[in-house]
């Protein structure tokens, strides 16, 4: 195969990756402001959540322990440095296993990491962080629920950690933490760059019926609809 041939597919490569990045980032700016509006069931709204960013990624927080369904039966206090029990919310995000747990800086980003997020090759894990207070903010917004669209909520995000034979989310041994407060599970399915932590909560605040972006890579995309 002549030099000439050889250019001539390595442009055309570039050209289809160049490409499929604009297409990304097109969809990524305008799919987001496709709102799915919320869906009221005409029951009571009672319970609270929130959505909490920290600049990149959104968790889920909800209550630790309610009448219908108690967290810390799942996710033990134990299971963090702290070991304090008298925490009132946990926060709940799904994401890339190796940007979780190698990742704790984006000055540790590593091209490998991001390589395999971007294109399911490493696993998932579950984020869980408890709280003992939320406040609201630009990066913390709260939503009142039923107790019907929290059921739905509780089911979506019990549907992504991975479980043992008993049932029992599969706890993560490290030190790689990010504070006293958190630990990490094993969870279901490969982050992408079609299905990213942020894609996650979005789909969590639609199976609890709220307001959603039609899709989002980002927690930009969802935020923008709880102003």
């Amino acid at each position: 195969m002549s030099a000439k041939i050889i250019l001539i597919y390595f442009l055309k490569t570039l050209g289809i990756i160049l490409g499929i990045v604009v297409l990304y980032v097109l969809l990524g700016l305008a799919l987001p402001f496709i709102e799915v509006s919320a869906k009221d069931d005409g029951e009571k709204k009672e319970i609270p959540i929130y959505i909490y960013t920290n600049g990149v990624h959104t968790d889920i927080v909800m209550p630790v322990k309610n009448d219908l369904y108690d967290w810390s039966s799942k996710i033990p206090f134990a299971n963090t440095k702290s070991k304090k029990t008298d925490y009132n919310y946990i926060g709940i995000g799904w994401g890339d296993k190796g940007f979780y747990l190698d990742t704790p800086t984006w000055a540790d980003l590593k091209f490998s990491t991001a390589f395999k997020a971007a294109f399911w090759l490493s696993e998932s894990a579950m984020h869980c962080s408890y709280y003992k207070k939320m406040t609201e903010a630009a990066d913390c917004k709260k939503i009142m629920i039923s107790k019907s669209q929290y059921r739905e909520l509780v089911k979506f995000v019990d549907s992504k950690f991975d479980k043992d034979e008993n049932g029992n989310y599969v706890l993560i041994p490290t030190n790689a933490v990010y504070s006293d407060n958190d630990a990490f599970y094993d969870a279901q399915g490969r982050y992408s760059f079609l299905d990213t932590c942020n894609t996650w909560a979005n789909n969590a605040l639609k199976s609890a019926g709220q307001k959603a972006a039609l899709w989002t890579p980002t927690d930009t995309g969802i935020f923008q609809h709880y102003k």
